[in-house]
């Protein structure tokens, strides 16, 4: 039995009548349930990933995915927050959920954080704990944070980090060359993978779509399609676009790379397979 021809590694669901997600404040248009059976992309195979809901609700979040799961077996399992900053949090997390199948991985999103969070002690221990533990970790962040992401990398070689929405660069916008330069030095650790995802919502007014698919080429020319995943970031895309038209950029970007590996291989192999059919 083959496994789905698509695996949407960066999708969110959420219902703040069960969980409040303080970001929402902030965005009315988004501000409202997105489930399961809302998601657009029927057929698809999803990895949900943490959605910013209050910190002390890390645990309850997991568990409501866990029982959307059940329901919409296309839900392979969760990458979850965890406080890597915090010793005791981190080898509480690792304790309950390292051996637990639905729980693919790690994202503690720092895209707000100062300079140099990211190269703090107590948090290069939490990542490299969680590569002893095969979880990956999610890195969101902005790309001036790219250089602190590079470091990263190489304190914690046994760790798989997975770049979220490429680093979040303007495309077409005067920061362009740096964070291509900053790509380029971040890819040379082979623990590295990128995420094509997310990039709409980046964009300055007037972008166009030619100028988006060549970001996403040069990501894969940067990486390689080996080290390349694809991701939706649903319902967030919405603000910019729709799921539909994102999926048909990212295969328009694919044009002459092996495909498959970036719409299903990657995604398997990098959130552990745990659910592929034996």
């Amino acid at each position: 039995m083959s496994g789905p021809d698509l695996i949407d590694t960066h999708v969110h669901f959420w219902d703040p009548r069960r969980l409040r997600y303080p970001w929402l404040d902030e965005v009315p248009q988004l501000n409202r349930p997105f489930l399961p059976e809302d998601f657009p992309g029927r057929g698809a195979d999803v990895v949900f990933v943490e959605a910013g809901r209050s910190r002390g609700d890390a645990d309850a979040e997991i568990g409501w995915l866990r029982r959307e799961a059940e329901r919409h077996p296309w839900i392979r399992g969760v990458v979850a927050h965890a406080e890597l900053g915090d010793p005791v949090a981190t080898q509480r997390f690792l304790a309950e959920y390292a051996d637990d199948p639905f729980v693919l991985g790690v994202r503690r999103n720092v895209q707000d954080e100062g300079p140099g969070f990211l190269g703090g002690r107590e948090f290069r221990t939490g990542v490299s704990l969680l590569g002893q533990a095969g979880l990956p970790f999610d890195a969101c962040v902005r790309a001036h944070q790219l250089p602190e992401l590079t470091d990263l990398a190489a304190a914690c070689p046994e760790t798989t980090l997975v770049l979220d929405h490429l680093g979040k660069p303007s495309p077409g916008g005067p920061e362009y060359g740096r964070w291509r330069e900053d790509l380029y030095r971040l890819a040379r650790h082979g623990n590295v993978l990128c995420k094509l995802s997310g990039l709409a919502t980046e964009t300055r007014p007037g972008t166009t779509r030619a100028v988006l698919r060549d970001t996403l080429r040069e990501a894969l020319d940067v990486f390689g399609p080996e080290r390349c995943l694809y991701g939706s970031d649903w319902p967030v895309l919405t603000l910019a676009t729709d799921h539909d038209a994102w999926l048909d950029l990212v295969r328009e970007a694919l044009a002459g790379f092996p495909a498959d590996a970036v719409l299903h291989g990657n995604a398997a192999r990098t959130y552990h397979a745990r659910k592929d059919p034996q």
